[in-house]
């Protein structure tokens, strides 16, 4: 070839060949750097709450409150108010707030410690935000810029706060008292570790969240008094002390003596308290308290110790006297009742109420006039309802919270009172929660699905309009991510369908037999499968999937949000149906040919800690490895409330406790077993624990145990992160 002289051309040549080259490097470098991306793996502390990085990777959420009907959000720094079409218009800012609060007495630090994060609103036609820490309230009007201070003698343990009534209701020591303009009042005199007031009862079963309620006026508050001297002290331990010392906890187990509880109504006007007539409180459960939109009547569930008999009470409020019976229902296993009563804005005379009496949680209208159920408002169309978040009331329609497009969704819906219609709001896909405001015109629809990771729309509840304010981008973009499916297989009865998860390895590869680890939970009130982000996938499942390890989670008969029925066939026997579901999950994955069926694990917390605990002894040749957290050993530890809800006594089911006492079967241990529990654990007391191991002692079994001193039923913070350390190095210590 013959090379041409011309020096221009030999310089354009040259200058081609370089643009060239550099091109194909920057196509290399961008593949290079895009693989590399791709490529980066997590750590615990990225995907563990508690851990340092934590924050970067959950989807970005949008943190919104109303005042009045006006939307606000919550940010850091600042407040700001929706203007109703694209944008946000400031209220006032942290600086300002805590200048404010310094010229009103608060010093730099208590001042900080007033963040906007516990802001509230409580008067619709006031530029004022609340807050409050346990020994000081603020009230700041962002218009004047003025703070008012108000201090507390001593530290209280909550608040509940009257905006009708402009009067406050806080514990102290067990004894209950009032601030108002006058000043603190207390209520009672004779609280102690025995006798407590306005105070959470029944361990927090039935719904029960808190135990003062303040009548719509505000003049009135209804509180909850508990005698339990009657139920022994659990002696749990505090070793920080130099010399360790008793920290006791009231703990009534299946089958003993539980506390006694009654109601107390004190009246503002006349500085007195009347009790409603219930008669002598032994054994009897109280929820759903209730007032009337006049302020003059009281309404509340009364449920029998067996669980299986629920009546709906009506008392006058100024006397106490128990004035008539509206409702009954009685179940053969047991009812549940969770919620109060919600009465419509434009009639008082008729309520919703809740109940699972044909099969599933929906919503009934009752009539006070006709002393009578009127009709169901949400038939199995809508499926289980989870929440009812409120009215619109011009439209006279309820909005709603339920399955009704999916049994693995959380959608919201829009429901006629008297038509009977219903429209759904916002997409039918994924998870959502709602917050509606006042007037039920609006709703911020906070949702996720399996590919979105999350999304925030405002939806208009009558014409169903939406406009977003949030679409979050995907925080693990650029990270090692597993393949993450939901299917469908039969439970051990052949005509069920349960849904579960299958996480693969990273870097999955076909012809590799990989290790298996099946976290477990299976028991009532609590699902781990559904269509939100990685359908429900949690940080730890990720981070074993980037070990190389198969991820699988199945939401056995028992579980939530697939009714009644699907719940209590494990009446009276805990645990057992439930394991036949799991090892029907422990079959599917032994069918995949790219599962190692000699390394399989299972790991589980409180019930899935029990659950993972009776899979090693049950079903011993399946499982190599397993670790359990907080779990129930023996039911008749537990507690009166949820144990004997599921199991009866054990004076009444003798067989099904003895069945399900896995002291009896700690012989039957031959893998790698590590039980975690939190030394101050007042849920699943460590006399579950203990006495497991003493029985693996005597049966020459040998388990392993780890425990969290000063830590109760869950580990928090960093100790979650050391938590999941040590969870990962048995794995991989004696399952890889």
């Amino acid at each position: 070839m013959e090379i041409s002289k011309n020096p221009s051309h030999l310089q354009k040549t040259h200058v081609r060949a370089r643009k060239i080259n550099w091109s194909l490097f920057v196509i290399f470098l961008y593949l290079s750097t895009s693989a590399m991306a791709q490529d980066k793996t997590f750590t615990l502390e990225d995907l563990i709450p508690g851990g340092r990085s934590y924050a970067k990777f959950i989807p970005q959420t949008l943190r919104t409150t109303w005042w009045g009907n006006q939307l606000l959000k919550i940010d850091r720094d600042s407040i700001s108010k929706w203007d109703g079409k694209t944008a946000w218009t400031p209220l006032f800012t942290q600086k300002q707030l805590e200048q404010s609060l310094q010229q009103a007495g608060l010093n730099k630090k208590e001042s900080k410690s007033l963040t906007l994060a516990v802001a509230t609103f409580p008067y619709s036609d006031e530029p004022k935000a609340r807050f409050t820490t346990a020994s000081l309230m603020a009230e700041y009007d962002w218009q004047s810029g003025v703070s008012h201070i108000v201090r507390f003698p001593a530290p209280q343990s909550w608040q509940d706060y009257s905006p009708a009534g402009r009067c406050q209701a806080y514990n102290e020591k067990d004894n209950l008292h009032i601030y108002d303009t006058n000043g603190p009042h207390a209520l009672s005199q004779d609280g102690s570790h025995d006798i407590v007031y306005g105070q959470e009862v029944h361990r927090n079963e039935f719904g029960i969240t808190k135990g003062t309620f303040w009548s719509p006026d505000g003049q009135s508050l209804c509180f909850y008094r508990m005698d339990q001297s009657m139920v022994p002290d659990y002696p749990l331990v505090d070793i920080s002390t130099r010399i360790a010392t008793v920290a006791p906890t009231k703990y009534p187990m299946a089958g003993e003596a539980s506390h006694r509880v009654s109601m107390g109504v004190y009246h503002r006007a006349s500085g007195k308290t009347i009790w409603l007539q219930t008669g002598n409180n032994l054994d009897q459960y109280y929820c759903g308290i209730t007032w009337s939109p006049d302020s003059r009547k009281i309404f509340l569930y009364n449920l029998n110790r067996d669980q299986n008999h629920v009546k709906l009470l009506q008392f006058d409020a100024n006397t106490g006297t128990l004035e008539k019976t509206l409702y009954e229902e009685r179940h053969p296993k047991y009812v549940q009742p969770q919620h109060g009563l919600t009465f419509l804005p434009w009639d008082n005379d008729k309520f919703i109420y809740w109940s699972e009496k044909d099969g599933y949680d929906h919503l009934y209208l009752y009539s006070l006039k006709e002393e009578r159920t009127l009709r169901c408002l949400t038939g199995n169309e809508l499926g289980i309802v989870i929440d009812l978040l409120g009215f619109n009331t011009k439209t006279k329609s309820i909005i709603i919270n339920c399955t009704g497009c999916s049994p693995l969704q959380h959608n919201l819906f829009s429901v006629n009172i008297e038509k009977g219609t219903h429209q759904l709001l916002g997409n039918a896909t994924g998870v959502h929660s709602g917050q509606l405001s006042p007037d039920g015109k609006w709703v911020v629809d906070t949702w996720s699905s399996p590919q979105v990771p999350r999304q925030v729309d405002l939806i208009n509840t009558h014409n169903g309009k939406v406009t977003t304010l949030l679409k979050a981008k995907d925080p693990w973009k650029g990270r090692q991510v597993p393949n993450i499916t939901r299917g469908t297989l039969k439970a051990a009865d052949g005509t069920t369908d349960l849904y579960y998860r299958l996480i693969q390895p990273t870097h999955f590869d076909p012809n590799k037999k990989y290790p298996a680890i099946i976290y477990v939970y299976g028991g009532p009130h609590t699902r781990l499968v559904d269509d939100s982000w990685h359908y429900m996938s949690r940080g730890w499942e990720t981070y074993m999937a980037q070990l190389g390890y198969v991820v699988f989670v199945l939401d056995n008969r028992g579980s939530s949000e697939r009714g009644l029925e699907f719940e209590n066939v494990t009446f009276r026997q805990l645990g057992t149906e439930e394991m036949k579901d799991q090892m029907q999950g422990v079959a599917f994955l032994k069918s995949l040919p790219y599962v190692d069926a000699s390394r399989l694990g299972v790991h589980g917390w409180s019930y899935g800690g029990f659950m993972t605990t009776n899979l090693m002894l049950t079903y011993a040749d399946d499982f190599k490895v397993g670790v359990a957290g907080g779990p129930v050993i023996d039911w008749k530890y537990y507690e009166v409330m949820y144990g004997e809800r599921y199991m009866d006594t054990p004076q009444d089911n003798p067989d099904g406790y003895k069945n399900n006492n896995l002291t009896l079967r700690a012989g039957d241990l031959k893998g790698r077993l590590l039980i975690i529990f939190g030394y101050n654990d007042p849920v699943c007391v460590p006399q579950h624990t203990l006495s497991f191991i003493r029985a693996c002692e005597n049966a020459g079994t040998h388990p392993d145990l780890l425990t969290y001193p000063g830590d109760g039923h869950n580990m928090m913070g960093r100790d979650r992160v050391h938590l999941y350390e040590h969870i990962t190095r048995y794995f991989e210590d004696h399952l890889k």
